[in-house]
């Protein structure tokens, strides 16, 4: 049976529960895998320091629980998810277009000091104060995600940073039956992918929104 016929699953490979997030917003009848890439580990770093931050840059979700209460202090945040924590812990939340890229104005117009508290590996670095406050730890692929990359049907795989992208083309099967449909939150997301690939949808906002929808289409029978 040709590939095109078969149904394509989609492949989540971010931390559990962002994968979770994820895959709740899809259609309830598209078939997924969840197979983290990587894993979210804190590390140490300077906790105070952080707490009397004036002001705080926000670029990650997995950042925001370092920074302690928020007590009003201003937030400039990357997108909706990281938005919503900040708000959540106390912070006074400016919310960014989606990227890095969209803090440098909000960045530059801030009349106040400002630290990025962020994980080890960063795709871009920002013009102020950075604390790496966790790392992102490589995990191998699970058997399930394996053998539905070694399968024929075709696989839908949402690529939403750099360093997952790199990981999860690096952890590929030797061989690899599945036609690949990548879904980039961003053109440095695609660029970081060294494997083989079918076609490709970059996301038209970088958030999960814009993932979604690229993903979407992908799942519908490419010629």
């Amino acid at each position: 049976m040709p590939s095109a016929a078969l149904r394509a699953t989609v492949l989540l490979t971010r931390p559990q529960p962002d994968s979770e997030r994820f895959a709740a917003l899809l259609p309830e009848d598209v078939p997924v895998v969840i197979s983290p890439i990587l894993r979210i580990q804190p590390v140490l770093h300077d906790a105070d320091r952080l707490a009397r931050a004036p002001g705080l840059v926000f670029t990650s979700a997995h950042a925001v629980g370092s920074a302690g209460p928020g007590r009003g202090r201003p937030a400039l945040c990357v997108g909706p998810r990281t938005a919503a924590l900040a708000r959540q812990a106390g912070f006074e939340v400016t919310e960014g277009s989606g990227d890095a890229q969209g803090l440098l104005p909000l960045i530059a117009a801030a009349d106040l000091p400002l630290i990025h508290p962020h994980g080890r590996h960063v795709a871009q670095v920002l013009p102020v104060e950075g604390m790496v406050v966790y790392d992102q730890l490589p995990v191998p692929l699970s058997d399930h995600a394996l053998r539905l990359l070694a399968g024929p049907a075709p696989v839908v795989v949402p690529l939403f940073s750099p360093r997952s992208a790199r990981l999860l083309s690096l952890a590929l099967p030797p061989v690899l039956a599945a036609p690949l449909r990548l879904a980039p939150i961003s053109e440095s997301a695609l660029s970081e992918w060294l494997g083989p690939l079918a076609l490709s949808r970059l996301a038209g906002r970088p958030d999960a929104e814009g993932v979604r929808n690229a993903v979407i289409h992908l799942l519908s029978p490419q010629d």
